[in-house]
């Protein structure tokens, strides 16, 4: 199969293998691009989140044990070994997730902060709970919020309105709330360009995901990651994989 060429979100890049790393190159990329843009007042600063979660790790399949020949291991040779059920244990492992903090050089004043949703963050357990704790205090502030989410599968963070959208790039300032920005969009559909909010009056420059998106691909190397022949790991509906 040739290699789609996506109007918008590839969902290839959905896959949690590949997603890992695209967080880190799109955060990065976009504190690159916007720097030349806000500098001297502003700056864009790579900031992380980092908290304990539980994942399950399977129990391996074989165990090896290296014992020497005594008179009990002769005298259980003969025994039938029972059929163990087999189980999965939970095991800790430390999160690191970055995001964004634009800053008033003068000041140190975060302004806006600029969220890159992760599968963690929209199911139930310790990421979720950290960032919509995150989330809550930042909306609770004088300060913006940012929030992309190009994942189709999890729970979105609550507004209000029912979104059925498969994309969605949510701008909230500070000075409009309850009321924010919502730029939904499908799998078929360009991704929006949107402004980045700044302090009021000041010119706010626009952020193109697509464009970064390209550069992350080709620089990432990440078509020697999919196999395009084969459906996403994050399935599509049917009339959704035809098209693709």
């Amino acid at each position: 199969m040739m290699e789609p060429n996506f109007p918008g979100m590839n969902p290839y890049l959905e896959d949690p293998e590949i997603w890992v790393e695209l967080h880190s190159w799109l955060i990065v990329q976009l504190a690159r691009s916007l720097n030349p843009q806000l500098t001297p007042k502003y700056r864009a600063a790579v900031e992380k989140r980092v908290y304990s979660d539980t994942v399950l790790v399977g129990i391996p399949d074989v165990s090896v044990f290296s014992k020497s020949k005594t008179q009990t291991d002769v005298a259980t040779a003969t025994l039938t070994a029972a059929t163990p059920q087999r189980v999965s244990v939970p095991m800790i492992e430390e999160v690191q997730e970055s995001y964004l903090e634009i800053r008033e050089v003068a000041t140190g004043q975060v302004v806006t902060v600029i969220e890159l949703l992760s599968p963690k963050n929209k199911r139930s357990g310790e990421g979720q709970n950290q960032y919509n704790a995150k989330r809550n205090r930042v909306l609770n502030s004088a300060t913006n919020l940012v929030e992309i989410d190009l994942l189709r599968t999890g729970i979105a963070p609550i507004i209000v309105e029912a979104i059925t959208c498969q994309y969605r790039i949510w701008v909230s300032r500070s000075s409009m709330r309850p009321g924010a920005d919502l730029y939904g969009f499908n799998l078929r559909d360009p991704i929006p360009v949107f402004p980045l909010p700044l302090l009021m009056g000041d010119l706010e420059p626009l952020i193109n995901l697509k464009t970064l998106l390209d550069q992350i691909y080709e620089e990432a190397a990440l078509d020697l990651a999919i196999d395009y022949a084969a459906r996403p790991r994050i399935k599509l509906q049917d009339e959704d994989w035809e098209w693709v």
